[in-house]
């Protein structure tokens, strides 16, 4: 089996940036928890506080599908969602390098 990482772009709207962000660390922290989670790391957009990006690496996609079906995960979803205004997921498969 082959590591799993993905970038998430959340552009939340207007003015909900930092609300978005404050969510999704909740579930960075919540994430320490998940068997098979290795990174979660949420950056902000240098020029756009409305831009949220998440960088994740997981044991295998197993794992990261199997976090999506947590309680508390789906709860921190439910919040999430009337502050986003567009994702963009990317699909990785990482090849090597410092930290992995």
């Amino acid at each position: 089996m082959s590591k799993y990482a993905m970038y998430g772009k959340f552009q939340a709207h207007p003015g909900k940036g930092s609300e978005l962000a404050q969510i999704l660390l909740e579930a960075a922290e919540q994430s320490k928890s998940f068997d098979g989670c290795e990174l979660y790391l949420i950056n902000e957009a240098a020029e756009d506080p409305d831009t949220i990006w998440v960088t994740e690496l997981w044991r295998d996609e197993a794992a990261h599908d199997a976090s999506l079906q947590n309680e508390g995960a789906r709860a921190l979803i439910s919040r999430a969602m009337p502050l986003i205004a567009g994702v963009e997921p990317v699909k990785l498969r990482p090849l090597g390098g410092k930290g992995y």
